[in-house]
């Protein structure tokens, strides 16, 4: 099974796990086995045509998987994934 990282933000719809353990042979698959044990994450993560969200960043073992075939990036039992919720806003100091 592969190790999925939870973001603190995340946690929360995650019965505040840090970490989960789920099956999958794909990055699409662990991500469904995720949104499926917790569904509150799908909206956080997906959009309303069921595509990760713009903001939305999953890394397979540090590599990006915009990179590496994406949702059909292949994953073994081994493997991290890293779901990465990119932050934005904050205030320019001069």
């Amino acid at each position: 099974m592969a190790r999925i990282l939870i973001p603190t933000p995340l946690r929360q719809f995650a019965e505040k796990n840090d970490t989960v353990e789920l099956p999958g042979a794909t990055v699409g698959e662990v991500l469904g086995a995720l949104t499926a044990k917790y569904p509150d994450l799908k909206k956080n993560l997906y959009n309303d045509e069921g595509k990760l969200r713009s903001f939305v960043n999953v890394y397979l073992n540090d590599e990006d998987i915009r990179y590496t075939g994406k949702d059909a990036t292949a994953v073994v039992d081994s493997d991290v994934l890293s779901i990465v919720p990119s932050i934005a806003g904050g205030k320019n100091v001069r």
